[in-house]
């Protein structure tokens, strides 16, 4: 029986271990970064153990180090979490070695799919369809587009689509540096690129003995960089025969390398509706909640059992409703997905709690609380929100709602895509594939119908609870006609009058109808709506407003701009702290440029980042060096735009 156990990971898959640990009265040891000092999941633990450094190299990835923690802590079992060890046959050899319980697979069935080649080859054996690889050294217009894949690990990272021969030189190369600084290896393999695919898996749970339960099937089609966003289960409209051939070939992919604790065997649907097999992840996924909720299970207690040596019931738990899971980052999709770093203020979802026998219910499983500041370093997920209901219909409805009224106060995050993207008829109807946003991001983004009233109502609301707050209350009037009180937010300037009768504002169609420092009420065309504001200027943040209408993070302007933030034209700002890892080559002081042509590689969360030429012309400066860190609107690069050139003819 294990009665300590230390998690070889951080965030929120650590503190999701954690939990099960507690409630089953498992002792828990975490591990750390120096960049995770304070993190959520070294609070939680009983005990942690720093790893010197920051670096995921340094750190997260040396197996050594995570070994000697958990016997210097008196760990008797290791749990690796997803990502970072988690498929490292090596690790888990070291795990065993020292006398540790390994919570995950035997190291031969790790060894056997951690390289997605040899998995393909296996399978092939065992009579699973799948895409056949293509050699990237003899690669033609007629085998793109392609797509590249790191051979370890998973996540999206170190994948690259390739749609014109002349990128594929740097993309392998992107992709290749991506995936080891990842998960600690380089290689990488090119396979065809299935258009308007389905990415649809089988979580399998097997015991020691020679049981191997399909807990039925995911859908997450819905990915940004090959990233999952949005999943769900079952996958919703697949045929049963479909569904059938599906779990019978994982259980197979199971047996065949002799498995045992919990995987997920990943495929491929083309629109024609032939599967094909991708790969197979020794681990826990990160969309694993979604099947609990549907079965009704906790697969990090029967992951814990199977390590301890039970043995599971001949068949699963009978599956019941449908679940549906978004992933909260802090990023910003209309700007190209830039990761936002920065402190969490509020983090909070209404209706949380209780457990699978609660329905409908919503659960969150989070990796930051309140207070907590997102650094560079690492993936940028702050929590997934997860929805169970008797229908897909209902818990998609209830989904988007419980992210619509979230209290997310801290850094830009996807709420808003995650909301509109639930409510996208394509998706409300089941219609999904990998080329969901390619297709729907600029709508998905775009401003919609009414966000500039909005908005401005948010500033209002903000403006008028600002009054209070600094000590302006109502009946602070004067005899005498006056000028409005103005302020601005986020380009929307506000006027209003103070009164003896309270706040006036100036719009015939706005009237205030109560007034306090953290809610207002507003009264639109004989509609009441309440806003509740949370100013948090004073601590490095914003004014955040959430009301009816969506939730707004607001900046004050103030009257008059600082001369010393202009930037000279063609500047290049790093979007965000990290590193820089490359320069083109041949690039240097006075190299000639065309718009859109990378220049500068800059890595932050796990991703690396392109910085582009804005238009063609000559790059003047040159401020950035592979291996040097940045911080936000740091100057990279300038770039003097080319003359334009003169057409016009003179009268002969």
């Amino acid at each position: 029986m294990i009665s300590t156990l230390l998690v070889a990971n951080r965030g929120e898959i650590a503190c999701r271990v954690f939990r099960t640990c507690r409630e089953r009265g498992i002792g828990t040891v975490a591990v750390f970064s120096d960049a995770d000092a304070g993190a959520l999941h070294v609070r939680e633990a009983d005990t942690a153990v720093r790893l010197p450094g920051s670096a995921p190299a340094d750190t997260y990835l040396r197996g050594d180090l995570i070994v000697k923690a958990a016997l210097a802590a008196g760990a008797d079992a290791v749990h690796p979490g997803y990502g970072f060890l988690s498929e490292n046959a090596e690790f888990a050899r070291a795990v065993l070695d020292a006398g540790l319980v390994w919570v995950g697979p035997p190291p031969e069935a790790i060894e056997a799919m951690a390289s997605k080649t040899r998995a393909k080859e296996l399978m092939a054996a065992a009579g699973v369809p799948l895409l056949a690889a293509v050699d990237p050294a003899s690669v033609t217009e007629a085998d793109l587009p392609l797509l590249i894949k790191a051979a370890a690990g998973g996540g999206g990272r170190g994948m690259r689509v390739v749609r014109q021969l002349p990128d594929l030189p740097d993309e392998l190369v992107a992709a290749s540096a991506e995936a080891r600084s990842a998960f600690g290896d380089g290689e990488v393999f090119a396979e065809p690129y299935v258009e308007r695919g389905r990415h649809v898996e089988v979580q399998i749970l097997a015991d020691a003995y020679g049981t191997v339960w399909a807990l039925g099937t995911r859908d997450c089609s819905l990915q940004r960089r090959h990233q999952k966003v949005i999943e769900e289960s079952p996958a919703p409209g697949l045929p049963a025969e479909l569904r059938a051939t599906l779990t019978a070939a994982a259980v197979s992919a199971a047996r065949a390398v002799e498995y045992w604790g919990a995987g997920t065997v990943e495929f491929l649907l083309s629109p024609t509706g032939r599967a094909y097999f991708l790969e197979m992840n020794t681990r826990l996924q990160v969309e694993h909640p979604v099947t609990e909720e549907v079965f009704a299970v906790d697969l990090v207690a029967l992951q814990l059992a199977v390590s301890e040596g039970a043995k599971l019931p001949p068949t699963p738990p009978p599956p019941t409703g449908h679940a549906v899971e978004a992933r909260l980052y802090a990023e910003d999709p209309p700007k190209g997905w830039t990761p936002q770093p920065g402190r969490i203020f509020e983090l909070a979802v209404r209706g949380v709690g209780g457990g699978p026998g609660d329905r409908p219910r919503i659960r969150v499983d989070a990796g930051y609380g309140p207070g907590d500041r997102i650094g560079m370093h690492y993936d940028s997920m702050l929590a997934k929100v997860v929805a169970w209901a008797p229908t897909r219909g209902e818990a998609v409805r209830l989904l988007g709602d419980a992210l619509r009224r979230a209290r997310i106060h801290g850094p830009v995050t996807n709420r808003e895509l995650l909301v509109r993207s639930l409510r996208h008829p394509d998706f409300v109807a089941g219609r999904v594939d990998t080329g969901f946003y390619e297709r729907h991001l600029n709508a998905l983004t775009a401003p919609g119908d009414g966000d500039h009233d909005n908005a401005r109502h948010a500033a209002l609301a903000a403006a008028l609870a600002d009054a209070v707050r600094r000590g302006h209350p109502v009946g602070g009037w004067r005899n005498l006609p006056s000028q409005p009180q103005t302020k601005t937010y986020g380009g929307h300037e506000v006027r209003y009058h103070r009164t003896r009768d309270g706040f006036r504002v100036e719009d015939d169609a706005v009237r205030a109808v109560a007034v306090a420092a953290d809610r207002v009420t507003l009264e639109l065309d004989g509609v009441l709506r309440h806003f509740d504001v949370a100013d948090h200027s004073d601590e490095g943040g914003h004014v955040y407003v959430d009301g009816p209408t969506g939730s707004y993070r607001l900046l004050a302007h103030p009257r008059f701009t600082d001369p010393r933030t202009a930037t000279a034209p063609g500047s290049l700002l790093a979007p965000m702290p990290g590193t820089v890892v490359r320069i083109a080559d041949g690039i240097g002081e006075g190299s000639a440029v065309t718009a859109g042509q990378p220049l500068i590689w800059l890595e932050a969360m796990k991703m690396e980042h392109r910085i582009t030429a804005p238009a063609s012309g000559t790059l003047t400066t040159l401020h950035a060096a592979p291996g040097s860190q940045v911080e936000v609107g740091a100057l990279l690069a300038v770039v003097a735009p080319a003359p334009a050139t003169d057409t016009t003819q003179g009268n002969t």
